[in-house]
């Protein structure tokens, strides 16, 4: 079999705005997937009751469940069309599936949380408590910072599943990497070549994003 890279100088620039537009909707996912990871956190944790009923806790279980338990290419479909008919929110195809993404990554975030604080010798908060320090105080001090050792790692391999998740916003229409494949796939005939040009600026996103998550893991490690 005799590969047909011929293409590419013509059609690079297509590649490299889809690549632009992946880089964009990753990056939204992930700001939104940490902040809404640490509020489901916060939910798992609170111990605001009513008659013995956690409602906090009850809601972010269902909500971890029903994220974890559905398939990310339906969320997204759902989003696209289900949002408008049930809330009124006219989502355009590329928020659709930052949205959908954003929440199905946040329940793993806030497991990688609830992990990594778990991880921590419980002494240190008791210490803590000891010093006179509230819950608060101790969370953001001293268990925090030892913690994000623990988290750091895991939460960099979620925001690589993240940057892989966002091809699945081809099929809503989005012109990021793998739609703008697609594109050349039907320009040129081609089915493969445009496919493994694709995967490789998947490859160098990922494999950069990977070896900054390592040196900040090896410069925590240099300050303790």
């Amino acid at each position: 079999m005799k590969l047909n890279f011929s293409f590419v100088a013509d059609y690079l620039p297509k590649f490299i705005s889809g690549l632009k537009l992946t880089i964009v909707l990753s990056v939204w996912a992930v700001i939104g997937a940490t902040l809404i990871g640490i509020l489901v956190y916060w939910m798992r944790t609170s111990r605001f009751s009513i008659l013995k009923v956690r409602p906090l806790w009850v809601v972010s279980t269902i909500f971890i469940e029903v994220m974890r338990g559905t398939p990310v290419l339906l969320q997204i479909l759902i989003a696209f069309s289900g949002f408008k008919m049930m809330f009124g929110w006219d989502l355009s195809a590329a928020n659709a599936v930052v949205l959908a993404i954003t929440l199905n990554s946040s329940v793993y975030v806030s497991e990688i949380i609830r992990a990594g604080i778990q991880a921590v010798d419980p002494g240190q908060e008791e210490a803590a408590h000891c010093l006179g320090m509230t819950r608060m105080q101790s969370m953001r001090l001293v268990i925090m910072p030892q913690a994000i050792k623990n988290i750091l790692p895991a939460l960099g391999n979620e925001f690589v599943s993240i940057i892989k998740g966002s091809s699945m916003a081809y099929v809503l229409g989005v012109g990021e990497l793998t739609y703008s494949a697609k594109v050349v796939q039907g320009a040129t005939y081609l089915s493969l070549e445009p496919l493994m040009v694709s995967a490789l600026f998947y490859l160098v996103l990922t494999f950069t994003l990977g070896r900054m998550v390592s040196f900040a893991e090896r410069r925590m490690k240099t300050c303790d």
